[in-house]
């Protein structure tokens, strides 16, 4: 039996509804689109391209998206051909649109004709940055990141950091002590006392960290560093009350910190006080909190801070495709910097001392290890020879050697490219083992679930052939998925499915809203970021819950703002709202905020957010940029009604039919995201509704209907699916079966949306794809 697709099937129900065609007239499916193709040809074929590849003078993008015929039809019969919109209407409008549809329009024809592939990839950049990080950390002592928070204080009565003088010793939820001219404890002399903390600080996200020290006494800091302290003020010069440095950090990772400090009885200041603060990307100053502060140390860890061009992502999502000069200059000026790094610590990392008598074999062999690391398996003898062995010999010092082998494993293509499967060279002891398979398994694990290189226990299960099966890499894969660097993946793809990247210098009218300032903005962020880490953290990872929640974390002052019940001094906390007034990321006043305008909301920037990000719904650039309607111009005209009036014109509506109906649903909101029932003394409208591309349609009324909607509809979940893959494997999905979307769509459902377990399941299916 040939099957008919759907979208040519409803032509004949279209046009029946139309009052056009018979259903019993005899003109068959074929016919209908040989009619569609005759029209398409004769009267849109000279803008859009005989294949509607597009013609550059005319209409030079591609005939591709995702809308329904039906929605096709309309827009033809509204707007085309543009010279003469009424050329095309009616039967001939419903036609042309199956065969577009049919012939190159639609996700299935655009798949039929070009078939996805997976593509040669190099690291992005942070792949890269995990990396080189990973690389050089595996040789040294690992960072931790569980139990309690808060840094060790150790308090001593003397200036001296002697454990004799030792008198206090305790866990500290974070720095901010104003001890006047009191002593800190008993026993401890109040003219002279030293107190030390010590510990690590998660960096919740990448970026440049500004850490700040207040106070008039002696202190210094150290960050991710031992030896040279980040902020050295022991020796007080001037009257500087505050002490700033930055450094830059990897997100999803601790590290170590320390800061020391002291009052002495031969110093001019009588009293005692030290806060330490850091300044986070994207955050005003602020006090570290006990949530990002740990009572024990790890190892240092390095990170590369050569600046590196951003990465593709035309398609979407960042992708390593690309190689221009500049990303190729930055990998080596990289590689250098990582290679002065690993030069100057090599004692350390290879665990031995200058004077040892093996100090050369030692050092090669942390050379032949680190060069296994980097290439994620073990080295033949011909690249043992080649990228260790020679180097040694042609190097005039050990320094030399070490800094000539990481540059070359740095710069090779067995390091910088993930999508290449083994080919050993001839005579290699792997080249008849099945564990060559079982390495490139791990490596495309590690990638997916961590952007970074694969750990010891992944590379031993590769040694062992136990990445076999899909059971084996599964394991592997829910081991891996525990781990701190896949929650930060997992925070980085929820950051880009919401678009907060795009959320940026976040100001609203003073006038207006006087209390909405950048410590407000600040807070705003770290109440959206508390939240998806809660969500993620929980055994459960509900996606269920990123929609529908109704609790809010707040503190003092987003409580005032927003007319929650709290404290004015109250910390961070979940907060329980009423659920028909919030309906999680759906409603987060950050997210709100963010998607509106100066002074009124913006049911335009909202609806594109749904369409966009939670329902994956293609749509186009607008033909031209308009300014919106000014509200002054305006005066009796409510937000829903000015957007109504603006986009009122055919060519507009093309997409605005879509844009803002789901816009409106959140109007309710204002510029600040705070909860409304009136807009210049009249009732708000929130009412909306959407259809959808199985041709159903739905209407819904406020937040609470729209986010119940949203996490049922298959619409939704295939497009977080579709966006997680792409963010994790960095290939296209169609590139790893025909029914990727749907097969992973459906484990996710039956594993009750548990996000995790999703990500779990997309590397393991990426892993075991063969490229």
């Amino acid at each position: 039996m040939v099957r008919v697709p759907r979208a040519v099937v409803v032509v004949f129900a279209l046009l029946v509804s139309l009052g056009l065609r018979a259903a019993d007239d005899g003109v068959s499916i074929d016919d209908a689109l040989k009619a569609g193709q005759t029209i398409y040809r004769q009267k849109c074929a000279m803008c859009h391209g005989a294949e509607g590849e597009g013609v550059a003078e005319h209409y030079g993008k591609p005939l591709a998206g995702d809308r329904t015929v039906k929605d096709l039809a309309q827009v033809i019969t509204d707007t085309m051909p543009e010279e003469d919109p009424d050329a095309c209407v009616g039967e001939e409008a419903v036609q042309v649109a199956a065969y577009i549809h049919e012939a190159f329009y639609s996700e299935v024809a655009q798949a039929r004709r070009t078939k996805a592939r997976i593509e040669l990839s190099r690291l992005t950049v942070r792949q890269y940055q995990n990396s080189v990080m990973d690389l050089v950390g595996s040789f040294g002592e690992p960072s931790r990141w569980d139990g309690e928070r808060g840094l060790r204080g150790e308090y001593f009565k003397s200036r001296n950091f002697r454990g004799s003088d030792r008198r206090i010793d305790r866990r500290d939820p974070m720095v901010d002590f104003d001890f006047g001219e009191a002593s800190p404890g008993e026993d401890i002399d109040v003219n002279e006392f030293a107190i030390r903390w010590d510990g690590s600080v998660f960096a919740p996200d990448t970026g440049d960290y500004e850490f700040i020290v207040r106070t008039e006494n002696g202190v210094r800091l150290w960050v991710n560093d031992t030896e040279r302290p980040l902020i050295d003020a022991w020796v007080r010069s001037g009257t500087d009350l505050e002490h700033r440095e930055t450094i830059r950090l990897l997100g999803g990772r601790a590290y170590r910190l320390r800061l020391e400090f002291f009052k002495s009885e031969r110093g001019k200041e009588k009293v005692a006080a030290v806060s330490l603060l850091w300044k986070r990307p994207n955050h005003v100053d602020e006090l570290i909190a006990e949530r990002y502060l740990a009572p024990y140390a790890g190892g240092t860890q390095f990170v590369v801070n050569t600046p590196f061009p951003p990465d593709d992502r035309s398609v979407g999502y960042e992708r390593g495709t690309t190689v221009s000069k500049q990303w190729d200059q930055a990998a080596t000026l990289a590689a250098i910097e990582t290679a002065g790094y690993v030069a100057e610590n090599v004692n350390r990392l290879a665990a031995t001392r200058n004077n040892a008598a093996d100090y050369e074999s030692r050092v090669k062999e942390f050379c032949y290890q680190f060069v296994e690391r980097a290439f994620r398996r073990p080295l033949n003898d011909e690249l043992r020879q080649f990228f260790v062995d020679r180097q040694f010999a042609a190097a005039e010092s050990v320094d030399i050697a070490v800094k000539r082998v990481v540059l070359l494993a740095l710069k090779s293509p067995r390091f910088l490219y993930r999508e290449v499967d083994s080919a050993p060279s001839v005579g290699d002891a792997q080249s008849e083992s099945s564990t060559v398979h079982d390495y490139d398994v791990a490596a495309r694990l590690a990638f997916a679930l961590w952007d970074s290189l694969p750990d010891r226990e992944l590379l031993d299960a590769a040694a062992k052939g136990q990445l076999h099966t899909a059971e084996q890499v599964r394991v592997q894969a829910d081991r891996m998925s525990q781990d701190l660097r896949a929650r930060a993946k997992l925070h980085e793809f929820l950051h880009t499915w919401l678009r907060v990247d795009h959320i940026q210098d976040l100001s609203k009218n003073a006038e207006i809203f006087p209390e909405f300032d950048e410590m407000l903005v600040s807070d705003l962020r770290t109440s959206l970021d508390l939240f998806l880490d809660e969500v993620i953290s929980n055994s459960e990872a509900d996606f269920r819950q990123l929609l529908q929640s109704e609790r809010l974390f707040a503190n003092g002052r987003l409580a005032a703002f927003y007319g929650i019940d709290l404290p004015e001094d109250a910390p961070f906390q979940s907060v329980a709202l009423d659920p028909r007034q919030r309906a999680g990321v759906v409603s987060h006043p950050f997210l709100l905020s963010g998607f509106a305008y100066y002074d009124t909301s913006s049911p335009i920037h909202r609806g594109v957010f749904i369409a966009r990000s939670l329902l994956g719904r293609s749509l186009r650039v607008p033909p031209e940029a308009v300014a919106p309607l000014s509200p002054d111009l305006h005066a009796d005209l409510n937000t829903r009604e000015r957007v109504t009036l603006q986009t009122s014109p055919a060519v507009c509506q093309s997409c605005h039919s879509l844009i803002n109906p789901l816009g409106f649903s959140l109007e309710h909101y204002d510029a600040a995201g705070r909860y409304r029932i009136e807009e210049k003394g009249r009732p708000i409208d929130a009412t909306g509704h959407y259809d959808a591309l199985d041709g159903t349609s739905v209407d819904f009324r406020g937040v609470r209907e729209l986010a119940d909607y949203l996490v049922n509809s298959q619409e939704t979940q295939s497009a977080f699916v579709e966006q997680l893959f792409h963010h994790a494997v960095k290939q296209p999905i169609n590139a790893f079966g025909p029914r990727a979307t749907d097969e992973l769509r459906q484990s996710f459902s039956e594993r009750d949306f548990n996000m995790r377990k999703l990500l779990v399941e997309i590397a393991t299916r990426a892993a075991m794809t063969a490229r």
